[in-house]
């Protein structure tokens, strides 16, 4: 009875892993993980950094709006001997005779505007900003990921540190088994074979702590991968209802909605429509003007210095170049009708993901209620048999086997409790709402706006907004 005492208070500190009860002073949080998440992991901000890239595209595309201006300038030394006749025999119709050295330099100012292109720069900045939008949502995507996935290793871990601390009991009470075994044997109450029974189960328990603190080294490194640090103290985790919508149909139109990969494959479309729009527009005449002007020193013997100006308007009409532009134009076409597709896809695959995420949260709700009645049926019936063996209606092998089904019912309810959190979370996930914002998490949220204000209107500099 002492040793079922033990294993039933050792059990009941470490079985409430997903419960909502008072945290510890200096327990860590899922909430505080979830935020060193979002601002530590490298792979996050290696995607925060593609959307900087990103940027770039819509100042390269304005660009084709802006003139382009270039300066010339040349100098070097010239000898020049010229002899001048007026035809016939030339060695009596000499009319001149120049020769010398001259140091001929010159500078050039030219500026080109291109006035009409068919339309393709405005085509080509409209999708550079669907491609900055779309990788927007790209992030989203990989925020949400993250914060999934710091959402589950913390209950992993939870989970994983309460199933060692039930392994560990389990082993303490097999421990005491095995010595009033031995006792009782001692005495002649029990034959050699409660002993061995007794024995076996002891090293079944070693093993099954073994494994179960394997499993937590594993858990603890991804822990430290995904987290960013040391899981010290963890607080238990709740599950995050509060953020979701009230019934699964909700929840489905807001995936059609609010889901990233479903934005993003939007953006995608609005992309390769614009592609086509671009590849059209090599079609249309295209209208430049360009001034220039140049000054020019001793270019000759006899000038000293020369100025030119001169303002010209061109007209390109393109008439045929092969064939390639109108293949560009069917393959942009192909594209724009593949994204709609993809479109469609990702909504499905979306819809999917709700459903299959609520079901598992109704699922684990189910699980959590069932597992705790097993653990109550459990510990009744392990005293009961207890009891019973003392009376010599049950054996060593009976007492055995109802502690081994009461530690099966705690590490059911121990992963019951973890999965009924993590799904609440992947639900939160599938509807495209796994996000600091929604979950009011103390930090600051990356503004990829901010980046993209700072350079798409820079019309000079090689220095990025951080510095670089």
């Amino acid at each position: 009875m002492r040793g079922t005492k033990v294993f039933a208070g050792a059990a009941a500190s470490v079985l409430l892993i997903a419960l909502l009860g008072p945290m510890p002073a200096l327990a860590d949080t899922i909430e505080a993980a979830l935020v060193r998440a979002y601002q530590t992991n490298p792979q996050l901000n290696a995607q925060r950094a593609q959307v900087r890239v990103t940027d770039e595209n819509v100042p390269q595309a304005l660009s084709g709006y802006r003139p382009r201006v270039s300066v010339t300038a040349s100098a070097g030394v010239q000898y020049t001997d010229v002899v001048t006749t007026a035809g016939g025999d030339a060695d009596r119709l000499v009319r001149g005779h120049v020769a010398g050295t001259n140091a001929p330099r010159s500078a050039g100012l030219t500026i080109s505007q291109t006035l009409f292109n068919g339309q393709q720069t405005a085509n080509r900045t409209r999708a550079a900003e669907s491609q900055v939008s779309a990788a927007r949502e790209a992030l989203r995507v990989l925020e949400q990921t993250v914060l999934l996935q710091a959402a589950t290793i913390y209950m992993d871990y939870l989970r994983d540190s309460a199933n060692v601390e039930v392994q560990r009991s389990n082993v303490r009470v097999l421990e005491q088994t095995l010595k009033q075994t031995k006792d009782r044997f001692n005495v002649g109450e029990v034959t050699r074979t409660d002993v061995a029974q007794s024995e076996a189960q002891l090293a079944a328990g070693k093993t099954q702590l073994l494994t179960a603190e394997s499993t937590l080294t594993t858990t603890r490194a991804n822990f430290r991968r995904i987290i960013g640090s040391e899981p010290v103290a963890l607080a238990p985790g709740s599950p995050v209802d509060r953020f979701l919508p009230p019934a699964l149909p909700a929840a489905v139109e807001l995936a059609l909605i609010e889901n990233p990969n479903v934005t993003s494959a939007m953006f995608g479309i609005d992309v390769s429509y614009l592609q086509v729009k671009v590849a059209e527009g090599a079609l249309f005449p295209t209208v430049t003007l360009q001034a220039s002007a140049t000054q020019n020193y001793e270019q000759t013997l006899t000038i000293q210095r020369s100025f030119t100006g001169a303002a010209v308007a061109q007209v390109s009409v393109p008439i045929y170049q092969g064939g390639s532009e109108y293949s560009l134009i069917r393959q942009s076409k192909e594209t724009l009708a593949q994204q709609r597709l993809v479109l469609e896809q990702t909504r499905d695959q979306a819809r999917a993901n709700v459903v299959q995420a609520w079901g598992q949260l109704e699922a684990g709700k189910a699980q959590v209620q069932s597992a705790q009645a097993q653990v109550t049926a459990s510990e009744i019936a392990l005293n009961g048999v207890r009891e019973e063996a003392k009376a010599g209606q049950r054996t060593t092998l009976d007492v055995l086997n109802a502690q081994q089904a009461l530690v099966n019912a705690r590490v059911a309810l121990i992963t019951a409790q973890h999965d009924r959190v993590v799904a609440s979370y992947s639900v939160l996930n599938a509807v495209g709402r796994l996000s600091p914002i929604v979950m009011n998490l103390k930090t600051e949220t990356y503004d990829p706006s901010v980046h993209y204000h700072q350079v798409r209107d820079s019309w000079i500099g090689v220095r990025t907004p951080s510095g670089q």
